[in-house]
């Protein structure tokens, strides 16, 4: 049996970079795509959330020049991007899934309602949400909170390439220690970089725990499913 029977899969844009600095590695895509294949395997109920930092985050093209919100829709555009290679991934190795957008742009990816997201979902298909809220002025971090909330998520999953939620930066600070336990109001006070502010309040105010954990990892999504502590439960 699986931990939790629907998740919320954070991924980071930036991971799907690998070791190329920029773009979209293949080895890590694919990496990615038989994780959550694994798990599909097992009867989980799957939602995506995809970052686009490895092709544009809109926070720091406006430090460039750019307008804040057409910078944030080509971030938008970015986890679109990403959501579609990881479909295409998908589908290689025999895993059913579609991608919805938040914003019209069928036939790319249909238009994102909760209620075709869990039809979907309950119907084994993995569903991948992209553009973020559609809505600028918000991150994808805040974009997973909401579709976790909306899809009644037993919990969301934040794959990062740490493994999971210390005092201190540990790729800075080599004396950090590691949470197995926090809690939501534990985290704001200290202001950990576990997800954007605005993000951990609304799963604190809506009960959707977080589970951080280090996705780059090959195997760790089926570990956490399989009730290993590997990583660190965000919770009331």
């Amino acid at each position: 049996m699986a931990r939790f029977n629907r998740i919320l899969l954070k991924l980071s844009g930036e991971s799907l970079q690998g070791q190329r600095g920029y773009g979209i590695d293949p080895q890590r895509l694919g990496e990615y795509a038989q994780q959550v294949k694994d798990i599909s395997d097992m009867g989980v109920q799957i939602g995506i959330v995809i970052g686009g930092g490895n092709i544009f985050r809109g926070l720091s093209g406006t430090g460039q020049g750019f307008d804040r919100v057409k910078g944030d829709q080509m971030g938008m555009l970015a986890t679109v991007i990403n959501s579609l290679a990881l479909s295409s991934a998908l589908t290689a190795i025999g895993c059913r899934n579609r991608v919805l957008t938040a914003i019209r742009m069928e036939p790319i990816g249909e238009f994102y309602t909760k209620w075709r997201a869990i039809e979907a979902m309950q119907q084994g298909e993995v569903v991948i949400m992209s553009c973020g809220t559609g809505s600028p002025y918000f991150t994808t971090d805040t974009g997973s909170s909401l579709r976790g909330i909306e899809i009644e998520a037993d919990v969301m999953l934040k794959g990062t390439r740490v493994d999971g939620v210390y005092t201190a930066d540990p790729e800075k600070d080599p004396t950090a220690t590691k949470f197995t336990e926090i809690t939501y109001d534990e985290v704001l006070e200290r202001n950990l970089k576990v997800m954007d502010l605005s993000a951990i309040v609304m799963c604190r105010d809506n009960h959707l725990p977080i589970y951080v954990f280090n996705m780059d990892q090959v195997g760790n999504l089926r570990r956490v499913m399989d009730g290993e502590p590997i990583g660190t439960l965000v919770k009331a």
